[in-house]
Order: structure tokens, then C-alpha cells, then sequence
């Protein structure tokens, strides 16, 4: 016959399956953060990449100019933006309130080391 487990030992085996998925939850997470950021690399290079093929060079010259020509395109699409959403429109995009976080920074709440065990995932 089987021996009934005590309540005690009942309960270390819960508490040992709970810390096994709180570890499998932090790998999961953990993955998840390292494909956005693949993905946000990547969006990063082919714009910077598109930025180049129109200004027709494949190498930038030096960090001054490099940084000089970042800002003035920064304050370019702003400009347009502030101007008649220009920008938004040519790329097909809704503008967004100036208050709503961006896509990036929503995903980095929801995925950020939580002060809570306890606390779950959004999706």
C-alpha cells in the first residue's frame, strides 16, 4: 500500500514545483526581452540603412557629422510632424498622443523585474 505524504511534505513539493516555474517564467521572459530587442536592432539598421541609400553613401564620415546630421533629421520629422503630422502620414501611421508611451517603452514595463513574485505577465 501507499504511504499517504504528510501535509508538510505535500506542501515542500508545491513550493519546490512553484520555484521551478518562477524559473522557467524568468527564462521565458528573459527570451522574449532578447527577440524584441533583435527586432528593434533590426528596424534600427534598415532605417539607418534607408537613411544612407538616400543620401548615397555607405560610409558616414565621422562621429561630429554623424551626430550633426542625427539631430538635424530629428528635429526635421518633428518638425513636419508638428506641422501637419507630414511624416506620420507618408509612413502610413497614426500619430500618437504626445502622453501614450511608445510600443518599446509599454513592452519594458510590462516585462521589467516586478517587485512581486507574484506578479504576472500582461499577455
Amino acid at each position: 500500500m501507499s504511504e499517504k505524504k504528510s501535509y508538510i511534505e505535500r506542501i515542500a513539493e508545491l513550493q519546490e514545483k512553484q520555484k521551478q516555474l518562477k524559473a522557467q517564467e524568468r527564462k521565458l521572459k528573459a527570451q522574449y526581452s532578447k527577440e524584441e530587442r533583435k527586432k528593434r536592432t533590426k528596424r534600427l539598421i534598415e532605417l539607418g540603412g534607408a537613411i544612407c541609400k538616400v543620401w548615397n553613401e555607405d560610409t558616414v564620415e565621422g562621429d561630429a557629422a554623424l551626430e550633426q546630421d542625427i539631430a538635424n533629421i530629428i528635429t526635421f520629422l518633428k518638425t513636419q510632424n508638428e506641422r501637419g503630422n507630414y511624416f506620420t502620414k507618408a509612413t502610413n501611421r497614426t500619430p500618437k498622443p504626445k502622453d501614450e508611451p511608445t510600443k518599446e517603452e509599454k513592452t519594458e514595463i510590462a516585462i521589467s523585474p516586478s517587485k512581486s513574485d507574484d506578479d504576472e505577465m500582461p499577455f
